[in-house]
């Protein structure tokens, strides 16, 4: 595995810098000549890094915080009551609730107890994640623009509501490049099952950088990259030769037409064929011990879990793959809450509680950043009929919560609160941008530096906004 080229000293840096050819020196700090144009141009950070990785759980749909992080008493105490036009404060509803007759309260069907040395308060429904609570920072006061789910997801993987734009895990590979070259440095793991809302894949596009940039997307099953494996009648050898042909006449292409993508398709040729080995050893848990899986939970013998995701995003970790984004649908709770919440949150809280602890066994919580989260919360009334025994929730951007841990994050605090309704924020707001900053920052970036020209202008990750939350930082 090359160097990482996050942990090279500003001294190092300059004393190679002054001893001639500059430019070749800084070429040959970095990894090996598969990717030393690449190295060349990769963007040094400003400051120490305090992550060398991302872990990032997306919650597809909108958890609802109400029901799981952010217990609100007074919605039991007022249940069925109109939301007082105070609160709203003529905020925008969806198009499914904004013409209700009224907006009814619905206080939480499930119990909250406290968990960790501060006693936070955590729903039943998350036994696994209250047992790790002392190694999170839970955010209560997470924002948003977009108030319906495309955007929403969109804006939270790109920074922008519209498509087109990189997604934040091109951008980490953009900045820092990758630390295995025989792995993709962004992959992308999706739970295997139903679901009522889309994941496209330009959630993790390159959008206008390289399109080396841009996630690889891991199956369960047999073959967890398609078309990797070779064909019938074609040998390791055989391969081999193709794409020795094709990319000399990839080249011929290049110096003709001077396009950077013919380089990227010969380096994508290159990663595909060292990904012929390179992933069945990554993607195989058959040497993983039993107490190792025990964490885990029982799914995680089942290809395409969120359990099985989980344990495949630590494998993949601990083997230089810089980004790793799970997505987990399913959390679009308008009706029939009290009965779909407490599948959905069995699926993720064993996995989450055993990759923060699988982690911080190896000693890699420290210098991994494990992000949960959805697209946006849910409202403090009730979308549709409320009765005794059922609710539902329809969106709500203004306040949710989310958790962060490792990496250079606080372990153990809650940051951020929200009124007696939990439909407002009463304390240290953090907007999307400001968590991309963050992220950013954690990593050894400054969001404000890491852009790229693009139709006239300089784009970045988090546009003209965003601020680093420096509470939570260590």
């Amino acid at each position: 595995m090359p160097p990482d080229p996050l942990f090279i000293t500003r001294r190092h840096f300059f004393s190679k810098l002054s001893s001639g050819l500059g430019g070749l020196a800084l070429s040959s700090m970095f990894a090996g000549k598969s990717n030393a144009a690449e190295s060349a141009r990769l963007m040094l950070p400003g400051f120490a890094p305090k992550a060398k990785r991302v872990i990032y759980l997306f919650m597809s749909g909108g958890p609802a915080q109400h029901d799981l992080f952010d217990d609100k008493p007074m919605l039991r105490q007022r249940n069925g009551e109109p939301l007082p036009d105070s609160v709203r404060s003529g905020q925008r509803l969806t198009g499914m609730s904004g013409n209700q007759a009224i907006l009814p309260l619905a206080g939480s069907h499930f119990k909250f107890s406290p968990y960790g040395k501060n006693g936070t308060q955590i729903s039943e429904l998350l036994p696994h994640t209250g047992g790790v609570i002392d190694e999170l920072c839970l955010i209560r006061s997470m924002f948003t623009e977009a108030i319906n789910h495309d955007p929403a997801m969109t804006f939270f993987q790109t920074g922008s509501q519209i498509a087109g734009r990189p997604s934040l895990g091109s951008w980490v590979h953009y900045g820092l490049g990758s630390m295995n070259e025989d792995l993709p440095a962004f992959v992308v793991l999706v739970t295997k099952k139903a679901t009522d809302q889309p994941l496209y894949a330009r959630l993790w596009g390159n959008g206008f950088l390289d399109s080396r940039y841009q996630g690889v997307r891991f199956s369960s099953g047999k073959e967890p990259v398609f078309y990797l494996t070779n064909p019938d009648g074609i040998c390791g050898s055989g391969r081999r030769a193709m794409l020795d042909k094709l990319a000399g006449l990839n080249r011929l292409a290049y110096h003709k037409e001077l396009d950077p993508e013919i380089e990227s398709r010969i380096a994508q040729y290159e990663m595909a064929y060292r990904m012929q080995t390179s992933v069945p050893e990554a993607t195989s848990i058959k040497g993983e011990p039993k107490s190792v899986l025990d964490l885990y939970g029982p799914d995680v013998n089942q290809a395409g879990t969120f359990a099985a995701n989980c344990l495949q995003a630590r494998r993949l970790a601990e083997r230089g793959v810089r980004f790793i984004q799970l997505y987990h649908p399913g959390w679009d709770s308008h009706n029939k809450l009290p009965q779909s919440l407490p599948k959905l949150a069995q699926e993720v809280d064993q996995g989450c509680a055993g990759l923060i602890t699988d982690l911080k066994q190896r000693g890699m919580l420290e210098d991994t950043l494990v992000i949960c989260g959805g697209e946006f919360g849910r409202t403090a009334y009730s979308q549709g009929a409320l009765t005794k025994d059922t609710y539902g929730r329809d969106h709500h951007p203004r306040c949710f919560s989310m958790w962060m841990a490792g990496g250079g994050v606080k372990p153990g605090i809650v940051h951020g609160a929200t009124d007696d309704f939990g439909y407002n924020i009463t304390q240290d707001p953090v907007h999307v941008h400001d968590l991309h900053a963050t992220i950013l920052h954690l990593m050894g970036l400054d969001h404000t530096r890491l852009t790229y020209f693009h139709q006239g202008r300089h784009f970045r990750l988090t546009d003209v906004a965003g601020h680093v939350v420096k509470q939570i930082l260590i």
